[in-house]
């Protein structure tokens, strides 16, 4: 029989042998398909952190090992632990979240800098790096020199309306659930900013057997998209800003049968197999007078920037059937438009300054980005100089 101290000794060959296995069978296998081994740039950059995560990522990439059991770990993972992996949180009656929105909502918040200037012996709490108040202020500053209104809507994440079906707990949280974007809307009104709150709106809709949002999907549903584009047309009207066109234009039916984005992070086939597609029961907006689906005018009086919510169903299948055609469909006008996945808090502004000729007669813009990035956003919130 082994003694504690040989099956420890094994053990220790067997972690060893795994550590420099892999790495070295790595190695073999490049050098046989004529490729330089990757593990040689270790030794061609300097050893800091940042080359480090890059190489360790890298390698996470070309891993002949690491491509070939992924998918059979992630598919373990989610039958034994119904854990989605480094994006996907699989919620209750199998909804699926996206974790950074999840994050958003729990994640303690950056802490303000206390500075002090050189005359002011006084310390004065200045907002985080990338709040996004000052860059939201500015860009409406630039269009109101212009002689153009901005219209700020955050999309909600999903995790902020349907709690309850990401954790049971969700119904005995004492406070909000999403206190940074209530707080946001809060300072930006103080400022003076026209902001769309659809959180209230989704909770005065009463809705039978309809979910705002997919169950599958980081994003709203058809219904809860149509919904949106309802409220922001109204609210336009109401300040006056907008008045309904003489366009034409229907609805028509355009169901779609789709597997969600989320569970699609996982990029394990056989957990794709396992998912049944749920249907989007979207409306195709279609132009009466020549009979084809909604397209931009650049030419339009309203701008419309955002994220992958108006990219859904927009230019995604089933085609102009997302919130652009549907805000065209409600104002009897149509939109001009810029959509950037993921960059709606600084990525569409820098876009729109390498194009200024699409503020050429606007009336409006319309700006739309999820709630996560508030303090997520790609680039952060940075002041971007109109042309």
């Amino acid at each position: 029989m082994l003694t504690k101290q040989t099956r420890h000794i094994a053990l220790i060959v067997a972690f060893l042998a795994v550590i420099v296995g892999v790495p070295f069978a790595q190695a073999v296998l490049e050098v046989a398909r004529g490729e330089r081994p990757s593990v040689l740039d270790l030794f061609r950059r300097v050893p800091s952190e940042a080359n480090l995560r890059a190489f360790e990522s890298d390698l996470e990439k070309t891993s002949w090992f690491e491509t070939r059991t992924r998918p059979w770990m992630q598919l373990a993972q989610f039958l034994a632990l119904e854990e989605g992996g480094d994006d996907a949180i699989l919620g209750r009656e199998d909804w699926w979240f996206y974790r950074p929105d999840v994050r958003y909502l729990i994640d303690a918040p950056a802490k303000s800098v206390t500075r002090a200037g050189p005359t002011d012996h006084a310390a004065k709490a200045a907002p985080p790096a990338d709040d996004p108040v000052p860059a939201i202020v500015s860009f409406r500053d630039q269009l109101a020199a212009r002689g153009i209104h901005l219209l700020v809507v955050p999309a909600p994440g999903k995790p902020s309306v349907y709690p309850e079906m990401l954790t049971t707990r969700a119904a005995t949280y004492p406070e909000s659930i999403n206190p940074h974007t209530i707080d946001l809307i809060a300072r930006l009104r103080a400022e003076g900013v026209e902001v769309v709150d659809l959180f209230d709106v989704y909770a005065r809709a009463t809705p039978e057997d309809v979910a705002w949002y997919l169950s599958q999907d980081s994003h709203w549903a058809p219904e809860g998209m149509h919904l949106a584009a309802s409220a922001v047309a109204q609210r336009l009207i109401e300040l006056g800003w907008a008045a309904r066109g003489t366009r034409s234009y229907a609805g028509r039916p355009a169901p779609v049968e789709r597997i969600g984005d989320v569970p699609a992070m996982i990029q394990a086939p056989w957990v794709s197999r396992l998912i049944t597609p749920e249907i989007a029961h979207c409306v195709q907006v279609v132009d009466q007078a020549t009979g084809q689906p909604y397209q931009d005018d650049p030419q339009a009086e309203i701008l419309v920037l955002g994220d992958s919510f108006l990219r859904i169903y927009q230019t995604d299948e089933p085609l102009s059937a997302g919130f652009i055609a549907h805000l065209a469909l409600e104002l009897h006008a149509p939109m001009a438009s810029i959509v950037n996945d993921g960059g709606a808090s600084t990525l569409v502004r820098q876009q729109l300054a390498r194009k200024p000729e699409l503020l050429a007669g606007k009336k409006v813009v319309v700006w739309e980005f999820v709630e996560r990035d508030i303090r997520f956003g790609i680039e952060g919130w940075q002041i971007i100089q109109q042309p």
